[in-house]
């Protein structure tokens, strides 16, 4: 879907190294992470700590997540070629690159207007057609393009996001930080194909909070 592939930096080489001995072992998984600079998505402030694992905050007050927790979520998605994702909260864009490589389309949600156009700008410039921008409140998912095969929700949910595992295929898998403390949970939800989901605690994150509505400003 890109219209050429990068070229990891060799600084790359140890982070994919101390991904995999985390337990990130998805070849594709890795191999989308190789192909996507994240550099490109982190401020210039802390270009020079783009190789890191580690979180580093963006613009309005968000975070660029560590590249554990990218990989560690998109391999729990467990994203085959054909689906179409539902990514709830773009910031920087990078997690949505990396979706982007992995999924036939990913749309997108942000409810900061400036994020969005940012990232919007990062995946022109890295040929990225098959993403699908929406400036909105995530909470409320995108009903008009449901039902999709996989939802990936980067901010953390109070409780059970109902309103998007409705918006999940019978047998879908939605990925999403739960919990109102600044420790959360990673939960995975699969479906049974008949209405339930099986659920599974898969560790401890820290995420900025799910927010309802747009921003004002910014």
């Amino acid at each position: 879907m890109a219209k050429s592939d990068h070229t990891p930096d060799p600084r790359f080489a140890e982070l994919i190294l101390a991904l995999r001995s985390q337990g990130v072992t998805d070849a594709k998984v890795l191999h989308a992470i190789e192909k996507t600079p994240r550099e490109l998505f982190t401020p210039e402030l802390f270009k020079e700590r783009a190789f890191e694992d580690s979180a580093l905050p963006i613009a309005c007050g968000q975070t660029i997540s560590q590249p554990f927790i990218v990989g560690l979520m998109s391999q729990a998605l467990q994203v085959e070629k054909r689906d179409r994702v539902l990514e709830i909260g773009t910031g920087s864009g990078y997690q949505t690159a990396i979706l982007s490589r992995l999924a036939r389309l990913v749309y997108t949600v942000e409810r900061y207007r400036t994020l969005m156009k940012e990232a919007e700008g990062r995946f022109k410039q890295l040929g990225l057609t098959n993403i699908i921008t929406r400036f909105g409140d995530g909470g409320e998912g995108w009903p008009e393009q449901a039902p999709f095969d996989r939802i990936m929700v980067t901010a953390a949910a109070p409780g059970e996001p109902k309103a998007l595992l409705s918006q999940l295929k019978p047998t879908g898998i939605l990925v999403a930080p739960i919990g109102r403390g600044p420790v959360q949970t990673l939960r995975r939800y699969t479906g049974d194909g008949e209405g339930g989901f099986k659920v599974e605690d898969l560790l401890d994150v820290r995420f900025v909070p799910l927010l309802e509505g747009v921003a004002k400003e910014l």
